[in-house]
């Protein structure tokens, strides 16, 4: 039994990556026999935008004709693709260009309400949709623009009702959408729950002013997305607060790939299942599930494919049996093999579950955190759990035996096998330096860095070619350079320490200031960004 008329998946091509047109080609006929029929395709501004010659300037943005044809070969499995584009915030990546910069933006990444430009700008995004889409819906965003109207609308307008601000901007955005043949219009919820930056999710059922209810055009459809929750009721209830917004409504759940090298399958599974379970009791009949790329897009959006495959499962009202059987016969997968795919990010044992301690705020990233981690200043791992590097080698020898049995998905064996060899050397690159230093053990410290510090580089130069080549499989070539930066200053942060190492053993010079600092408590088990994760200086 269909539990959803509409069943999607979308697909992140804003966070460095914009998935090429073959690939995703590819990947459409694979999910659209999976029984989705809906994918969107999230472009904050990777899309070309006549009269916007900025708009994506070196971002790999999808050129008209790149749309038209992504548009055509969907239609052709089945599938409406949806552009999900953003008409209030989310948009930073433009204030590099003075075009934009001091015109449209009000603060942070949400663009000026009221101002003329930023009209423009909207009006040739939708004529330009309307000329590369056949849809008639569109996702308009609206999320997350927690301080709109406090920047400089406030400085010019002063003080104002921000709902009242939001209703004026959604009602002039569908106007415009309508304008150019749009007639729905989708909108992620949060803002009409919470203003400001922090949780909208809540167990209690929101009743909305009729003010408010009374000014969302009844052709904009809420959005409701929540990735996180592992309680039935929170979901129910959220629900029904959305439907008391519009009674046709979305859910949006998240099959986890972001901030990233390595897919959370298990972890999206584990809450996808607690959240169509609502849906269907709700009477919720629209769904889709995102695929992330916050902070670098490492993790390949394939690598969700047994994730995919529950939900669709789930829709459709399959058992365990049948699910298995269905994935292997459109992959040429078997599912349990391909969720082998998650495991460099379970440092402490692949039976940790996911409601463990180690995974309490979301799907840690701990592949990423420990990669990142400085060998001096050991800010991610020093004061954390031990972890095994056995672990991680038995990891690599496993995925890299699936590597060379895997016809269709070697590569993506293949990627997280070279990074668990790294980790299996990185790990506990840190805890060693520091306890060899504090023991005053010079000796040890150059017979570390002329092994595990040596050798991490080694592994290091290895995956950063196979993760370059997963790029280039599955991507446009442009966002890599933010990958040659991040790991190329890596290894040459390795090497400086293991130089800095050298000097100290031989005696050239007498103290390692960052071995001498006190540690404080690690700050989180959940550290998103690169930046963070490297220093505390500002990068």
């Amino acid at each position: 039994m269909k539990h959803f008329d509409s069943l999607g998946v979308m697909i992140d091509c804003s966070r460095d990556a914009v998935p090429s047109v073959e690939r995703l080609k590819h990947f459409l006929s694979v999910i659209a026999k999976m029984g989705y029929n809906a994918v969107f395709l999230y472009t904050e501004e990777t899309y070309e935008v006549e009269g916007e010659p900025y708009f994506g300037y070196q971002r790999g943005r999808y050129s008209m004709e790149e749309m038209r044809e992504l548009d055509r070969y969907a239609a052709s499995v089945g599938i409406e693709l949806i552009l999900m584009i953003q008409t209030l915030a989310h948009l930073a990546s433009l204030k590099r260009w003075r075009a934009y910069r001091h015109k449209i933006f009000d603060i942070d990444d949400i663009l000026l309400i009221d101002e003329p430009r930023t009209y423009e700008l909207i009006e040739n995004i939708f004529a330009t949709l309307q000329k590369t889409f056949t849809t008639r819906r569109v996702h308009i965003g609206m999320d997350e623009a927690h301080h709109v109207g406090l920047g400089k609308y406030l400085d010019t307008h002063g003080v104002t009702d921000r709902y009242a601000l939001l209703l004026k901007h959604l009602n002039r955005v569908c106007e415009i959408a309508e304008k150019y043949g749009f007639h729905t219009t989708m909108m992620a919820n949060d803002l009409f729950f919470n203003m400001s930056p922090g949780v909208f999710c809540s167990t209690d059922v929101r009743e909305f002013p009729p003010e408010i209810v009374e000014k969302i055009p009844r052709s904009c459809e809420m959005v409701y997305w929540d990735y996180f929750a592992m309680e039935p009721e929170r979901y129910e209830a959220m629900i029904r607060s959305t439907k008391n917004l519009n009674e046709r409504m979305w859910f949006s759940g998240g099959a986890w790939t972001w901030n990233t090298f390595s897919p959370h399958n298990r972890y999206s599974m584990k809450r996808n299942r607690i959240a169509i379970d609502a849906c269907i009791r709700c009477g919720v009949r629209n769904a889709f599930f995102t695929l992330w790329g916050d902070n670098g897009a490492e993790c390949a959006y394939e690598a969700v494919l047994p994730a995919l495959m529950h939900i669709a499962a789930l829709a459709d009202g399959l058992d365990e049996t049948e699910m298995r059987a269905r994935f292997s016969e459109i992959t040429g997968e078997p599912f349990d093999r391909m969720l082998a795919l998650d495991l460099p990010n379970y440092i402490f044992g692949e039976d940790v579950p996911v409601e463990s301690p180690y995974f309490q705020h979301s799907a840690c990233n701990y592949c990423k955190t420990h990669l990142y981690d400085d060998p001096f200043l050991g800010t991610m791992s020093v004061n954390f759990k031990q972890a095994d590097p056995a672990l991680m080698a038995a990891y690599s020898e496993r995925l890299s035996a699936y590597a060379r049995a895997s016809e269709r998905y070697g590569f993506l064996y293949e990627t997280q096998a070279c990074l668990t060899a790294v980790l299996e050397k990185k790990l506990m690159l840190a805890k060693k330096t520091r306890a060899l230093y504090e023991a005053g053990d010079r000796e040890g410290l150059r017979t570390l860095a002329e092994t595990d510090y040596i050798a991490c580089n080694e592994r290091l130069e290895i995956f950063y070619r196979v993760f370059r080549d997963q790029w280039y499989r599955i991507n446009k070539t442009y966002g890599f350079e933010v990958h040659d930066a991040r790991l190329g200053g890596l290894m040459r942060r390795i090497e400086s320490c293991r130089e800095r190492l050298i000097a100290y053993a031989d005696g050239k010079i007498d103290r390692i200031e960052e071995l001498e600092a006190e540690l404080l408590p690690m700050r989180d088990t959940y550290v998103t960004a690169w930046d963070e994760m490297i220093s505390s200086n500002p990068v």
